[in-house]
């Protein structure tokens, strides 16, 4: 009996002793957890932009007058050479001796204007020609691979380019042709009001066929020489203009790829960018704080099909690629935290976390490029806090 009672008292303080140690032990700590993959990691720099019309043409009035109403509305289509709004010319300014002579000379600027954008246009002609064989040279020496792919990418590039600069060119002839036309039937309405004939009215004229943008002076009116009164351009022909702080733009490079996204559409689109003006300028942001800021013009690569229904002026968000990689080993960026002059991360090895430095390099906001130190598959703790250290216990939220 005093046997038994001493190996219960002893099973008793047994039970006790490791209850109390149980008790006093320290407990896992609960933390989030994360796995290091591998995948597609890209880092981009991301800003508002809006859409516009690639080649616009602001129509204005060419002489002082009245003008009747305009009957078109924004959207429609207009033909070169259709009539888009009638001036009815002033008599007493048209009878001013000045005036005349004035309109004389109009004739004369607007001739030479037009053999100056004949010029442009046969050396814009002559680029185009040269990028072409350019072009054709660069294929042969790819078949025999004397150039390199990118090379054969250059050339066609560049003859897309000057094949673009020579329609544009076109383009302004046309302009330069309606100018002259505009100022010869001016002179030509001073001369019969100067013989006592009827007056006539002035019609303007479209350049180029494209679609009616925005009507600035619909009503009837006075009107002063050159004021605007209408816009026209081709609404397929559109670019994306973003405004970027300075810091980022020394990053964006011609033809760096753009993401155009939340702009309504299902999917977003790609583009290219085509031009980084070379001037800033100074914007107030939301906050009131000064932003150096810098225009980058932005090309749709996507078929038209995709971006069919944006217009001139629309918002889209354009997500500049800096750096892309397909197979990136990467971990997310909430899991680092400093250590010295390194970073490091918190593995977990069994149920216990392990300080491991890490080695990084492209950091893509939530997700960060891993050069050393982990592998694939190994768990993390994300958001470590003052409670993780070297060695704790922890256990999956």
């Amino acid at each position: 009996m005093r046997l038994r009672a001493t190996f219960g008292m002893l099973a008793t303080a047994a039970v006790v002793a490791a209850g109390l140690a149980i008790g006093f032990m320290p407990r896992a700590v609960p933390v989030d957890v994360a796995v290091v993959k591998r995948g597609p990691l890209a880092v981009t720099v991301e800003e508002e932009g809006k859409t516009r019309v690639t080649e616009r043409y602001q129509v204005s009035a060419p002489v002082a007058g009245y003008l009747r109403r305009i009957g078109l509305e924004a959207g429609d289509a207009v033909k070169a050479g259709q009539v888009l709004a009638v001036v009815e010319p002033a008599r007493a300014v048209a009878l001013d001796p000045r005036t005349r002579a004035q309109s004389q000379a109009q004739v004369s600027a607007a001739r030479a204007t037009l053999a100056a954008a004949e010029e442009k246009a046969r050396a814009a002609r002559a680029d185009a020609q040269l990028a072409q064989e350019e072009r054709v040279r660069t294929e042969s020496l790819r078949q025999s691979n004397f150039v390199s792919q990118q090379a054969l990418d250059t050339a066609r590039t560049a003859e897309t380019r000057t094949r673009a600069a020579e329609q544009a060119a076109q383009y302004t002839v046309r302009v330069a042709r309606f100018d002259l036309d505009t100022a010869r039937a001016a002179a030509a309405s001073t001369a019969r009001l100067q013989a006592g004939s009827a007056a006539d009215v002035l019609q303007v004229r479209a350049p180029v066929a494209a679609h009616v943008l925005r009507l600035q002076q619909e009503s009837e009116g006075a009107v002063a020489a050159g004021q605007p009164l209408l816009e026209i351009g081709d609404p397929a022909s559109l670019e994306v203009e973003v405004e970027v702080l300075s810091t980022h733009a020394v990053k964006i490079a011609p033809g760096s790829k753009v993401i155009l996204d939340r702009w309504g559409g299902d999917q977003a689109v790609e583009g290219r960018v085509r031009v980084v003006e070379p001037s800033g300028f100074t914007k107030i942001s939301a906050l009131g704080v000064e932003e150096q800021r810098v225009r980058v013009i932005v090309d749709f690569a996507s078929p038209r099909e995709a971006w069919a229904r944006l217009g001139d002026g629309y918002r889209v968000e354009a997500r500049f690629v800096l750096w892309e990689g397909q197979d990136v080993l990467q971990l997310p960026t909430s899991a680092l935290f400093r250590q010295g002059e390194g970073w490091a991360a918190f593995a977990i090895d069994g149920r216990r976390a392990r300080l491991t430095p890490v080695e990084i390099g492209q950091r893509a906001g939530l997700d960060t490029e891993v050069l050393s130190g982990l592998k694939v598959g190994d768990a993390v703790v994300e958001h470590p806090d003052e409670t993780i250290r070297d060695g704790v216990r922890v256990k999956p939220r």
